[in-house]
């Protein structure tokens, strides 16, 4: 597995955490009516992965990992 791919991969899991939170922090929301302090903690995870993400794509994109694309209009 190259080093590209392995990177990739990476990102993908991230991503796949940053929504997990999300889903966890929902369910925290509508279980505990009475102020749990988890469903904040799930989204300030879920906010650190996601700012995560963001500097990875950057990375990869300056390196030459990753390669953009834009959408043409027209």
């Amino acid at each position: 597995m190259s080093f590209a791919a392995l990177y990739k991969a990476v990102l993908v899991i991230v991503f796949l955490l940053v929504i997990f939170e999300l889903g966890q922090a929902l369910y925290f929301m509508m279980r505990d009516r009475s102020g749990s302090k988890r469903a904040a903690w799930a989204l300030t995870r879920r906010v650190a992965l996601s700012i995560l993400l963001v500097v990875l794509i950057v990375i990869g994109i300056k390196t030459g990992l990753l390669h953009p694309h834009g959408v043409y209009v027209r």
